[in-house]
């Protein structure tokens, strides 16, 4: 199967290549089968989501622990029974990560991460309800941000 990306021009990908989210994220639905794509072929911190459904539609996601080491999601059972896992350490996560004009501007929603089970390849974005964490969190507020240029 092929699809024409506005970032990385014409892809070539395999059903099995997919992230399937059966709900969707939030605001978009009917948007459930995902092609990720490395940003850096070197470094797979930072992913463009690209939607196969719509083209057009794409997001940036960083993994959490690129910028919080001890970022710790916690899954209700029924999330975890959802996602098919016993724990939530068997989990992959990644953030989306919200671009604005100004890249010191660039915020991640470290509430609701995209919660994936690599084996299976279904995934899931949840609200952690009793979370510290927040929906908008400045990229530059990150001490261990080694480079915010990456982000422009």
């Amino acid at each position: 199967m092929t699809i024409q990306t506005d970032y990385y021009g014409l892809i070539e990908y395999k059903e099995e290549d997919l992230i399937i989210l059966p709900e969707g994220l939030f605001g978009f639905p009917d948007l459930k089968r995902y092609l990720p794509l490395m940003m850096d072929e070197d470094d797979d911190s930072m992913l463009l989501f690209q939607s196969v459904e719509r083209p057009e539609v794409a997001f940036v996601l960083i993994n959490p622990t690129f910028l919080l080491p001890d970022y710790t999601p916690s899954l209700t059972p029924e999330e975890l029974a959802f996602l098919e896992v016993e724990d939530s350490g068997e989990l992959s996560y990644f953030v989306i990560c919200v671009i604005h004009d100004n890249y010191l501007d660039n915020t991640v929603n470290l509430k609701c991460p995209l919660s994936i089970n690599p084996t299976t390849r279904i995934g899931m974005q949840i609200i952690m309800e009793q979370s510290p964490y927040g929906f908008r969190h400045k990229l530059s507020s990150f001490p261990g941000l080694a480079n915010p240029e990456s982000f422009k």
